[in-house]
């Protein structure tokens, strides 16, 4: 953490803001400033190869050795699929980082593309534990810089408080959704067609057909997104490198003397993102740099990571517990033949992919008359709660038929458009000047956080029990949304005139 902390007291140069780094009244990408569609570009392929990568993780990890799998016990193997997910996002903070110290947001884009395209290679040509542990730590790693850098870089597009913003963004989702609707569609089909390997491999390709497309047209980008806002003087680089090097060795102390084990690591990362962001918003809270109205907005920002962290423990279940289900209990026969497992995983961005067009227009028509963020966040999590009660009526009952599942899933995907594009948005708004890049690191957290619950969650699933696990768990998200929305006037008046 002693690199976060210099990072936020030295920072000095704020962001340029979109008005100054964009010219006013940009429509040339569908009503929305033109680097939107580069963006939205290489998002798409990363989200093709991560979420193609990640549609068979979970099955490779538990499936036995005659599946083609690593025979990983099933409670385990959900628990660090989780704790993965929550090292990408947890991964934000270095990726920020080094866009806003060394390199800028656009270099750390693209090395991070490459990184990401090695972990998939590694995963397909790689065999056994040694390859899945290069590969996920490759993946991991490129996919947090890649995400903060990428969202960054489109918030810098909008003013602060330009009503094209929300819709930017639901935009820019629909391009992640693309990519989550054919990944596991094509690794899904190559999985049970020709193994596991072959299915990482086209994740590679996938990543490699988005690195190319954006090598063409990254020098055409505008020089803000070449600047680095707080350059680390040279005099400092050899200290930094060090603390790097001690935190690097701390990990390996932890995971060699078993401190750190695959048992415990969901919960060791949930730890680990805790006291990261907490550590953050204190030294947000201490910094000269911002100012009172900047620190309000940060204070609203807090029931926002809780109620986001809330909602990805249960959306990110999709990975674990919705996958075991749609492998062990879901009626998958479609005219005699069996649907692959993982494409359950694509059911999710087909629904985003048809609204999120239809919620990105409804914020642009409602302008200053939509809801607030916090009443979007506590919808998002409502809806969420009410997602999994949905299962009680089929716990018990055998088989569950796809068309309930894909019901459920509908509902997921109402959730995430109220609070995940929002999210991103909200981040950007509510950021100090001086902290915009980790800023969106800070809400990753929040769903660094999430995404680990949902593997430890998912663990608790008790296919002879469920109605505790579905009533559980619903009923909390439920009870929180209700809150948060209570609590949207106060929430709303620290936000100092941001929606």
């Amino acid at each position: 953490m002693p690199a976060v902390s210099a990072s936020i007291e030295k920072m000095s140069t704020p962001q340029t803001t979109a008005e100054s780094a964009k010219p006013a009244g940009d429509t040339s990408f569908f009503g929305h400033p033109k680097m939107l569609a580069s963006l939205f570009s290489v998002e798409m392929w990363e989200r093709f190869s991560f979420y193609g990568m990640q549609g068979i993780l979970l099955y490779y990890m538990y499936f036995t050795a005659e599946q083609g799998g690593l025979s990983i016990d099933q409670g385990l193997a959900a628990g660090l699929v989780g704790a993965y997910g929550g090292g990408v996002y947890l991964s934000t903070i270095l990726g920020a980082w080094l866009a806003d110290r060394l390199f800028g947001s656009e270099k750390v884009l693209f090395g991070s593309a490459i990184m990401i395209m090695a972990g998939h290679v590694a995963l397909a040509l790689l065999p056994g534990i040694p390859g899945l542990i290069a590969g996920l730590v490759l993946v991991g790693i490129g996919s947090g810089g890649l995400k903060a850098n990428a969202t960054a870089l489109v918030g810098s597009l909008y003013g602060e408080k330009d009503e094209r913003r929300d819709a930017g963004f639901s935009i820019f989702y629909m391009g992640i959704n693309i990519g989550g609707l054919i990944g596991p569609l094509v690794t899904g089909w190559l999985q049970t067609s020709y193994g596991f390997h072959v299915g990482f491999g086209a994740a590679a390709v996938g990543m490699a057909i988005g690195l190319v497309i954006y090598s063409l047209g990254r020098k055409r980008l505008p020089e803000e997104a070449h600047r680095v806002p707080n350059p680390l003087p040279a005099k400092d680089r050899t200290k930094y490198g060090l603390i790097f090097l001690a935190i690097l060795i701390v990990i390996g102390v932890l995971l060699g003397t078993g401190i750190v084990n695959a048992n415990n690591l969901a919960r060791s990362m949930a730890y680990a993102a805790i006291g990261a962001a907490v550590i953050y918003l204190f030294l947000i809270f201490r910094s000269p740099l911002v100012t009172a109205v900047e620190r309000k907005r940060v204070i609203a920002f807090i029931p926002l990571f809780i109620a986001s962290a809330g909602f990805w423990a249960l959306f990110q279940q999709q990975f674990t517990f919705i996958a075991v289900y749609s492998q062990e209990k879901l009626d998958r026969n479609l005219f005699g033949w069996e649907m692959p497992a993982a494409w359950v995983q694509s059911i999710n961005p087909v629904f985003i992919i048809i609204f999120a067009g239809v919620m990105a227009a409804l914020w642009t028509k409602l302008g200053s008359k939509q809801p607030s963020s916090p009443l979007k966040f506590s919808a998002g999590l409502f809806i969420m709660g009410l997602a999994f009660l949905a299962f009680i009526p089929l716990a018990g009952e055998g088989k569950t038929p796809l068309l309930a599942l894909v019901g459920i899933l509908f509902m997921f995907t109402l959730a995430e458009l109220f609070l995940s594009p929002i999210g991103l948005s909200v981040s950007t708004k509510l950021a100090p000047q001086a902290f915009h890049t980790q800023m969106v690191a800070l809400f990753f957290l929040s769903v660094s956080l999430g995404t680990t619950l949902a593997g430890i969650l998912a663990g608790l699933y008790n296919p002879e029990d469920e109605l505790p696990y579905f009533l559980g768990i619903g009923g909390v998200a439920v009870v929180l949304a209700v809150g948060l929305a209570a609590a949207s006037p106060a929430i709303k008046k620290l936000m100092g005139g941001v929606r």
